[in-house]
C-alpha cells in the first residue's frame, strides 16, 4: 500500500529574471515499510525532492499524498504539524541542541506534540535504550562521539512514532566503521516496520536500501527494482 504518492510534482524558483526548474514532472510511489534510497549528483533535484517529501517545502504544482492526505497545498503551520506527527528527520550534521542533554534532545519532538513530562521521559529513555545509549542519557552532545551523536539524532527521529524516517546523508560526517554501525541501526528500525527514505550520494550506503531511485536534471532517471 502506498504511503507516499507524488503526482506530476514540479518545483520552480525565480532567481532574478531566470526561472530554475528544480523538479520536473516527478511521479513516485513509496510503499509502507519500504526502505528507499534517493541518489543523484549535485543539482539533480534530490535535496529539493527531499524537502517536499519532508513537508519542509511545497511544490509549485502537482499533488503529494502522504498517508491518504493531500499535503501539497497546506499552509506552513499545517505542514509543521504534519512534520512533527508523520516524519522523523536525521541530518548529516546531527542538529542537536548543545546545551541540552542527550535525553532532553530526544524528548524535544514530544514537547511540540504536547505530551506530558512523564510520558516524554519514559518514551525517550526507552528509545535511547533501543539505540544503545542508555549510559549516555545525561551527556551533552559535546561529550559524545560523532556516532553517539547520530544515535541520539536517530532516537529523536523515532520518539513520535512517525510514518517515515527521512535521513539526509546520515553517515556524511562519520568514519566508515561508525557508518556501518549507524546503517545497521537503520536496518533494525526498518525491520520493525518503519518506512525509511535515505538521501545519499554514496553508492555503498544506498545499497543498504531495498530500492534505489536515481535522479538527474530534476527528474527521476531510474525508479530502481526492489531487492
Amino acid at each position: 500500500m502506498a504511503l507516499i504518492e507524488l503526482i506530476n510534482i514540479e518545483k520552480r524558483y525565480t532567481m532574478g529574471n531566470e526561472i530554475i526548474n528544480a523538479l520536473s514532472k516527478v511521479n513516485l510511489q513509496i510503499n509502507k515499510n519500504e526502505y528507499l534510497a534517493l541518489m543523484g549528483p549535485s543539482g539533480s533535484g534530490k535535496s529539493t525532492l527531499m524537502n517536499i517529501l519532508g513537508c519542509l517545502d511545497t511544490p509549485t504544482s502537482g499533488t503529494y499524498i502522504l498517508n491518504n492526505q493531500d499535503v501539497s497545498k497546506l499552509k506552513d503551520n499545517e505542514l509543521a504539524e504534519i512534520r512533527n506527527k508523520e516524519i522523523g528527520f536525521v541530518f548529516q550534521t546531527f542538529n542537536l541542541l548543545p546545551k541540552l542533554s542527550a535525553l532532553e534532545n530526544v524528548m524535544l519532538p514530544m514537547l511540540y506534540a504536547g505530551k506530558n513530562k512523564t510520558e516524554r521521559e519514559e518514551t525517550a529513555k526507552k528509545v535511547m535504550k533501543h539505540v544503545g545509549l542508555e549510559n549516555r542519557m545525561n551527556h551533552k552532545p559535546s561529550e559524545l562521539s560523532g556516532g553517539q551523536r547520530q544515535r541520539v539524532a536517530v532516537a529523536r527521529s523515532m520518539v513520535n512514532n512517525p510514518s517515515i524516517i527521512l535521513a539526509d546523508e546520515p553517515t556524511g560526517n562519520l568514519d566508515s566503521k561508525t557508518s556501518i554501525e549507524i546503517m545497521a541501526l537503520f536496518k533494525e528500525i526498518h525491520q520493525q516496520g518503519n518506512t525509511i527514505i535515505l538521501v545519499t550520494h554514496e553508492e555503498d550506503i544506498a545499497n543498504y536500501a531495498q530500492r534505489i531511485v536515481r535522479m538527474k536534471d530534476g527528474a527521476i532517471d531510474d525508479y530502481g527494482l526492489s531487492k
